[in-house]
């Protein structure tokens, strides 16, 4: 058997805890350690890492063939630069959509291709794997329209971007879909003592996250009262094969949030040990460097 592909997860919210549990379970790679800050560690373990390394810089670490960036997306491209530069891979599941996602890609491709590193943006299920599902549907019917509804559900990078609003002591982002890729944004916070709701509530409506959907902000004494990290998606696409109308296709998936997500990200850290230098999106990776196992089998099991 090859040696055992090490993985260092670095930050340690919902997606890195999931990550933990992923990488136990994946026969090629073992968890090189967890980075975390120094007041994070000071302030004691969860019952998880005792025993596993943590640091305060991944350098302590000593070899890592790949990094899982369980961070906030507006942090991806500081780590992910960082990292990169030292000559080891990294996975981000960064969820910004759009411009933003293709500025990450340019960016982190000169850093990667000078320190001849790879990193896979976007690991996670949108974008990532239902970003895939997509693709799949718009070559199957080249000319039509998709719909992607979200939820209902938690949205962890909705809710990550209310937390790191000044004021803000916890929060929770439900997306409720409303139809043909509409969707509201039901946000319910938790406020520090003295905060005042009218200026947390407009800082919410005027971010980047949630000035497209219509979106609802609710004072709550406890938001752990209220969370379920269960969401969902349902991908429809009508549109035209060749000359023929009317063809209909539908991807349906009812999953936990950051369960799913970690998973794909150790897909993801897997396909980037099969990659040239460079950044790439789930898009551009053959999906069989994602899978565990010789490439034959792979085939003659799923064709």
């Amino acid at each position: 058997m090859s040696r055992l592909y090490r993985v260092a997860i670095v930050g340690y919210g919902n997606i890195g805890r999931f990550a933990l549990q992923a990488l136990e379970a994946a026969p090629d790679m073992e968890l090189a350690g967890v980075v975390r800050r120094s007041a994070s560690i000071s302030s004691g373990l969860p019952k998880e890492l005792i025993g596993v390394p943590v640091v305060s810089s991944i350098k302590e670490l000593g070899q890592v063939d790949v990094a899982i960036l369980s961070t906030p997306s507006r942090m991806v491209a500081q780590y992910a630069k960082e990292i990169l530069s030292l000559g080891i891979n990294t996975v981000d599941s960064f969820d910004i959509h759009g411009d933003k996602l293709l500025e990450l890609r340019s960016e982190l491709n000169d850093v990667a291709m000078r320190h001849k590193s790879v990193a896979i943006i976007s690991a996670g299920w949108d974008p990532g794997t239902d970003s895939m599902i997509r693709s799949i549907f718009q070559f199957m019917t080249p000319r039509g329209i998709t719909y992607t509804n979200f939820g209902p559900g938690m949205s962890m990078g909705h809710s990550v971007a209310v937390k790191a609003i000044e004021g803000v002591k916890n929060a929770l982002s439900m997306t409720i879909p409303l139809g043909t890729g509409v969707h509201r944004r039901m946000v319910y916070v938790e406020l520090e003592t003295g905060a005042d709701f009218h200026q947390v509530k407009q800082a919410i409506l005027q971010d980047p996250y949630f000035v497209k959907d219509e979106t609802h902000v609710i004072e709550v004494p406890d938001v752990e009262q209220l969370i379920d990290m269960g969401h969902g998606v349902l991908i429809e696409r009508k549109g035209v094969s060749g000359r023929t109308q009317n063809q209909q296709l539908k991807f349906e998936m009812r999953i936990n949030n950051p369960a799913l997500t970690s998973q794909v990200m150790v897909a993801a850290a897997r396909a980037t040990l099969k990659q040239q230098p460079g950044a790439y999106t789930m898009l551009e990776v053959p999906i069989i460097d994602f899978m565990y196992g010789e490439r034959e089998q792979i085939i003659k099991g799923l064709v």
